[in-house]
């Protein structure tokens, strides 16, 4: 799949199971209601995590996030609430799970589902809250490396919904 560019998030969880991981494995589902899924090995600790607290925050990183990304795909960094400890972030009104500051999004999911998908699971998540920062450009991931978009984001009117999709309320 190193040929398939993907947009980079950290997935984290808050309560008795704080924890964080990279991963590049997130989509969008279902504007009605809002859905994504993301998918995680089932060795990981983010799968344990999830299955624990029923719920899971993504923050969908930014182009000057790459540190972030390499640190949350260390699989030496602390486990727990301590791999936050250097970590500007905040915590998600919903689930307490760590919105990690200066990311492009962020979205806060109840597990609504858990599907099988080999050596991961695919959870799917029912989105509670939202936020983005539209000023900022993206992270990708791509032919195995970090990689930044060239332009900046389109201003408001290449913004402007199309006819017949969904529109949702922007906050600033």
């Amino acid at each position: 799949m190193a040929g398939f560019a993907t947009g980079v998030t950290v997935l984290t969880t808050g309560g008795g199971s704080v924890h964080g991981m990279t991963a590049n494995s997130f989509s969008s589902v279902s504007l009605e209601p809002p859905m994504v899924l993301c998918c995680v090995a089932r060795t990981a600790v983010m799968h344990q995590a999830i299955t624990a607290v029923r719920s899971f925050a993504v923050s969908v990183l930014s182009a000057e996030q790459e540190h972030l990304a390499r640190y949350f795909a260390n699989r030496a960094r602390p486990l727990g609430a301590a791999q936050f400890h250097d970590v500007d972030w905040r915590p998600g009104p919903f689930t307490g799970a760590p919105l990690l500051a200066g990311s492009l999004a962020w979205l806060e999911c109840k597990l609504a589902e858990v599907y099988d998908g080999g050596d991961h699971s695919i959870f799917l998540g029912e989105v509670l809250s939202t936020d983005h920062a539209p000023d900022r450009r993206a992270l990708l991931f791509y032919g195995g490396g970090f990689h930044r978009v060239g332009c900046h984001p389109p201003g408001p009117a290449a913004r402007a919904p199309l006819r017949g999709t969904v529109r949702t309320e922007e906050t600033d």
